[in-house]
């Protein structure tokens, strides 16, 4: 399998960010662009706070992450979440999303979170 790299956004790679999609089958996900909306107006707030990154198999790009990420919140449960995940519709089944996950454990871990929370959707069966 291709090496799976976490890669900040810049002006070299948004576009394609945001040309990045999921199934229609899988209306939970929000699409990039409001995703980095979200995170211009966390950082704008609180600087640095919301990582957003895309994710690559080797220079291929295949998906979109974002964390929340704030060691200093008092609350210990809003310190790190993995806030926004996706494949790209046409790289699922793959692999990347398991290898992209593992990448993003080691990413937290390296800096500092000894947990990570997630948030789900009932209606997201898988």
């Amino acid at each position: 399998m291709e090496k799976i790299t976490l890669r900040p956004i810049t002006d070299e790679n948004r576009e394609a960010v945001l040309a990045l999609s999921v199934r229609e089958d899988q209306p939970f996900v929000a699409s990039n662009k409001v995703s980095l909306k979200q995170a211009d107006e966390a950082n704008a707030e609180h600087p640095g706070v919301a990582r957003p990154f895309a994710i690559y198999a080797d220079e291929k790009l295949v998906g979109f992450c974002m964390f929340a990420f704030d060691p200093e919140d008092e609350d210990e449960e809003d310190r790190y979440w993995l806030w926004r995940f996706m494949i790209d519709q046409n790289e699922q089944g793959k692999g990347y999303g398991q290898a992209a996950l593992d990448e993003i454990i080691k990413y937290f871990k390296k800096n500092g979170a000894d947990r990570l929370y997630l948030s789900t959707e009932p209606e997201n069966e898988r």
